[in-house]
């Protein structure tokens, strides 16, 4: 396999070449830091750590990737203008199935995962009006932007190639959706309350569940819009979505 069939830069060509050890080596060294960084956040409350770790994964393609692979995992424009807007409106649809799902079983409990992750959002109690309206736009501008970009660009781009490269893309899927899911009990299962850690079973392996299924959503996306940009959207709109109900719903 030459360098230009490979996709890596001639550099990363004497360490790996693009197979399943690659993908393997980019989820250890990305997911459990990250990992780790997400609990001592919701523990601290001190989250700027969680940016640094998304603009890390943003920039791995282009740390290891030439032109030509960043091509392949789909760093290209798309024409499919239509697509992207279902998209981004599938990504919203199935952000309010979870608060619905989430609402009916757990209420206003800290076993709803909306209910806990709103937590870290800080939101001032009795906010109203205009302040609450421009907080609300920061936190969807900024949520709609850096995790999307970056897991996207990570999970569904350089991982997800890395996989298909030896086990298909269908595989390759499930793999990084596995990975995507089981790194977001950080976010919610694995919780910090009255300053202690607990584990919520059952709520955890729904959320893992349907982090999974968002998951090979957002793979679906990208496969019909063919740019890693139709994942990125559905991404965002399911986070736009998420951040909605916890501050209008919730």
């Amino acid at each position: 396999m030459d360098i230009m069939e490979s996709g890596l830069k001639l550099f990363w060509t004497r360490f790996f070449k693009p197979d399943w050890k690659f993908g393997l080596f980019l989820l250890l060294i990305i997911c459990i830091p990250r990992f780790a960084l997400v609990l001592n956040a919701n523990e601290t409350g001190n989250y700027s750590s969680i940016g640094v770790i998304m603009f890390i994964s943003a920039i791995v393609p282009f740390v290891f990737l030439n032109k030509h692979g960043r091509k392949q995992i789909g760093l290209s424009k798309t024409n499919k203008l239509k697509s992207l807007v279902y998209a981004l409106i599938g990504g919203l649809a199935f952000s309010f199935v979870l608060y619905l799902i989430g609402n009916y079983i757990y209420g206003n409990t800290y076993e709803n995962w909306y209910e806990y992750i709103g937590k870290s959002y800080n939101i001032p109690e009795g906010i109203a009006g205009q302040e609450k309206r421009i907080m609300f736009a920061i936190m969807a501008i900024t949520g709609m932007t850096f995790s999307p970009v970056g897991e996207e660009l990570f999970f569904r781009g350089i991982v997800h190639s890395s996989f298909a490269n030896s086990i298909g893309d269908k595989k390759a899927s499930i793999i990084d959706s596995l990975a995507f899911s089981l790194t977001h009990i950080s976010h919610f299962g694995l919780v910090f309350i009255n300053n202690k850690w607990s584990f919520y079973l059952l709520p955890a392996l729904i959320w893992v569940l349907s982090m999974f299924l968002v998951s090979l959503l957002f793979f679906q996306m990208k496969r019909i819009t063919g740019s890693i940009w139709g994942a990125v959207l559905c991404h965002s709109g399911f986070n736009l979505g998420m951040i909605y109900c916890i501050f209008y719903l919730m």
